[in-house]
């Protein structure tokens, strides 16, 4: 089992911008059951990128944890399913 996973946000409040501490992570538009599909969003060398669903602008921001971000309401943590 991994240790970590790729950070997954969302933008249930319809905020202009999130900030993130990861260049790499999900978009899944609003939470569940309005998400729109689970988006992989790369920056690369940039820092910042817009979702091609939702429009959301993520901004990568160093002072933040890999899988942090302001407001930190945005950020979706999946619960554990039952076997």
């Amino acid at each position: 089992m991994a240790d970590h996973g790729i950070p997954h946000f969302h933008n249930d409040a319809g905020v202009a911008v999130i900030h993130v501490g990861a260049h790499e992570f999900m978009c899944i538009g609003a939470k569940p059951p309005f998400d729109h599909p689970h988006v992989y969003l790369d920056m690369g060398a940039d820092h910042e990128i817009v979702c091609p669903y939702c429009s959301t602008l993520f901004k990568y921001d160093a002072s933040l944890k890999a899988g942090a971000c302001s407001p930190p309401d945005c950020a979706h943590h999946e619960a554990a399913k039952a076997a």
